[in-house]
């Protein structure tokens, strides 16, 4: 693949900083985007050949400037990584709508605002590549993560939308859709809901105990997933979605067969409702 510029956001820890390290290890430019000055100084300091800009993607409003300017001072961007994110875990009546609300302000609406201020150049120069990057979240679910598989789910529909109405003028959009890696992710940077509800115990107690245990001991390598994505950018045919991951493709099989069942078992009644 020839040298290209990648724009990363949430380029200073976890699935963002592997796949900055990959790209650049592979002879292509990086702009990093952090949100602090000292998430900027952390970036430089392990990856001192990387560009770094700062970039909130909940400031809406900001992002357009903040891309052009990127553009402008090192040149004509060719691949987004929409990586910037977080989860949230709390049981859904437990869990205040606030929390709903920045959940969805960081992985739904913040990723279609740095979206958006590609497209048009994307469109405009005829090429481009956006790798939207939602979870296995985005195709299944699991109690005690509802706000973080709904922001999920939203994404992936959005790429699906995104990809189609691109494609014409010759720019790809995949959504990346990992399983469990080991980021992160479940550990300091997730958000959790205290408990308050003794009904959810026995079911919910269990589930957030696991993930503790497992927290740094997951299957997933971000280093060969950053491999994978330096794969799937250079691909001419990507896929609208990719798994990555051994537990997202048993997990999302598994909900496929169920959903094959579920569509078999009630096809009469749903049928029952034509003309």
């Amino acid at each position: 693949m020839p040298e290209q510029t990648f724009f990363i956001t949430g380029a200073n820890s976890g699935l963002g900083f592997a796949i900055a390290r990959a790209a650049l290890d592979a002879g292509h430019r990086v702009i990093g985007a952090v949100r602090s000055e000292t998430a900027r100084a952390s970036l430089l300091e392990r990856l001192p050949d990387a560009r770094a800009v700062l970039c909130d993607v909940t400031a809406f409003d900001r992002i357009p400037a903040i891309v052009a300017q990127a553009e402008e001072d090192h040149g004509p961007v060719d691949v987004l990584i929409n990586n910037a994110g977080y989860g949230h875990e709390g049981v859904l009546e437990e869990s205040p709508l606030e929390e709903m609300h920045h959940q969805f302000d960081v992985n739904v609406f913040g990723a279609v605002a740095v979206a958006k201020a590609f497209l048009p150049r994307f469109r405009e120069r005829r090429r481009g590549f956006i790798v939207n990057v939602t979870s296995m979240g985005g195709l299944i679910t699991m109690p005690g993560i509802a706000y973080y598989c709904g922001s999920k789910f939203a994404l992936q529909g959005i790429s699906e939308v995104m990809r189609a109405e691109m494609a014409p003028f010759g720019v790809h959009v995949t959504a990346l859709c990992p399983g469990s890696f080991r980021t992160d992710w479940a550990g300091r940077s997730m958000v959790r809901t205290e408990r308050s509800i003794a009904d959810y115990d026995t079911l919910f107690d269990p589930i957030r105990a696991a993930r503790h245990e497992k927290d740094g001991r997951q299957l997933g390598d971000p280093a060969k997933l950053a491999a994978a994505v330096l794969q799937l950018v250079a691909s001419d045919a990507p896929p609208p979605q990719l798994l990555l991951g051994s537990d997202a493709l048993r997990l999302v099989r598994e909900r496929l067969s169920r959903l094959e069942r579920e569509i078999a078992d009630w096809e009469d009644l749903t049928r029952s409702t034509d003309g």
